[in-house]
């Protein structure tokens, strides 16, 4: 093989094994131009551009090679790099308390389409389950797009390496329900091709939010967040969601900030769980729940409409100042570099943010030596995008061999 053949087969190898980083880069909007693309992958403009043509010819990217100059510059203006929106979609799903969420979920955490299901979760998992797919499956069936994968966000631990429900404390389901092997039963009988992946919900709005939202560009994120009940927690680190050994890492919702306060689904007393979610919202106004919308709702709701109230300020305040405990312990643990709060910590944060930093500053450590960035997560429905991007992770390593 001569000199020049055996360059254009190496500069070919290296960019094939650069597939898997270059579509991350556009995936994250980390990579806009094909100039940034060259640099992040620290490749020659040639093998750049080669791996840019190759994610188009995919259906996975497209490249503008003619876009107009920025207003100043100089010189030829890189190729700009997006994804394609008319390539393929995962199906992502998500259960919670109040029922279920099916959508289609493109590159870039574009939610493409939705189908939402108000359903008592019965005790038996594959009910709830099969019918977020058969959701899932009208909204491709109308779509007509390829679909490469599917992944379920569920409220409860997924212990590791079996995929079960450890304790699934907000919905009637038997601990250790095989939540994964499920779902993956069911989307299988529906047609759908490609891998099924299943998790904890609050983990994958941290993945979906570090990888698209609040979280973008921290190194070590904290996520704290409500669901339509109870309180979760996540950590990414480097880019990768930290399961421990064995998938119930981060049990957050189960740290005791109030010792003498309600008794927690675990056991204890007083856990952020119980103290801090929307029915202790609720609760603490001297609010009775209805049954016409999620707690959430409801709690979110009251917080805005009704910020004047004493008895809704006072349950403001003293849910603050819960969390901001909690906040201040796990800042002490992990000395994460940003914290991002969801649900119905969201809401608190926005109605009150100088009171709750102020208590995780004077509650921890690290905390008042430099304080450390506490924002709202700014993703819709972020477990289900985080699904999403369970099921877009083997295209995201391997492009070629995920997509045949």
């Amino acid at each position: 093989m001569n000199g020049k053949a055996t360059s254009t087969r190496s500069r070919l190898e290296r960019g094939r094994s650069a597939l898997g980083p270059a579509l991350e880069l556009v995936h994250t909007g980390r990579a806009p131009t094909r100039a940034v693309l060259t640099a992040e992958l620290g490749v020659t403009r040639a093998t750049a551009g080669a791996v840019a043509a190759e994610l188009a010819a995919l259906g996975l990217i497209r490249v503008d090679s003619r876009p107009a100059a920025a207003t100043g510059s100089q010189g030829r203006p890189s190729h700009r790099l997006a994804v394609d929106d008319d390539g393929p979609v995962v199906l992502a799903a998500q259960v919670h308390a109040d029922g279920f969420r099916a959508a289609l979920v493109g590159l870039g955490g574009r939610t493409l389409a939705t189908a939402p299901g108000c359903l008592t979760v019965a005790a038996d998992p594959g009910q709830v389950i099969g019918a977020v797919v058969a959701a899932g499956a009208v909204l491709l069936r109308d779509s007509g797009r390829r679909c490469v994968g599917a992944g379920l966000a569920v409220p409860s631990a997924v212990a590791e390496p079996d995929g079960t429900a450890l304790n699934p404390l907000h919905i009637a389901w038997p601990a250790g329900s095989a939540v994964r092997d499920t779902f993956a039963e069911h989307v299988r009988a529906a047609g759908i091709t490609g891998p099924a992946f299943t998790g904890n919900d609050v983990n994958l709005a941290a993945l979906a939010e570090h990888r698209h939202g609040a979280g973008r560009g921290a190194h070590h994120l904290l996520c704290v967040a409500t669901g339509h009940r109870g309180v979760g927690g996540a950590l990414v680190l480097d880019g990768r969601l930290h399961t421990g050994s064995s998938g119930l890492a981060l049990e957050v919702g189960h740290l005791t900030v109030n010792p003498a306060g309600r008794p927690c689904h675990c056991g204890s007393r007083g856990c952020l769980d119980v103290e801090t979610d929307p029915l202790a919202f609720l609760t603490a106004a001297g609010r009775v729940p209805g049954p016409e919308v999620s707690l959430l709702a409801q709690a979110g709701e009251l917080l805005r409409t009704e910020p004047d109230d004493p008895a809704v300020g006072s349950a403001r305040a003293q849910l603050i100042d819960r969390l901001g405990l909690g906040l201040a312990g796990l800042v002490n643990i992990l000395n994460p570099d940003r914290i991002i709060l969801g649900g119905l910590h969201r809401e608190l944060l926005a109605a009150d943010p100088e009171r709750l930093r102020a208590v995780v500053a004077d509650r921890s450590l690290w905390g008042r030596s430099g304080g450390v960035p506490i924002l709202a997560c700014t993703l819709d429905h972020n477990s289900l995008v985080g699904a999403a991007e369970l099921a877009w992770q083997p295209v995201l390593d391997d492009p070629l061999t995920a997509l045949g």
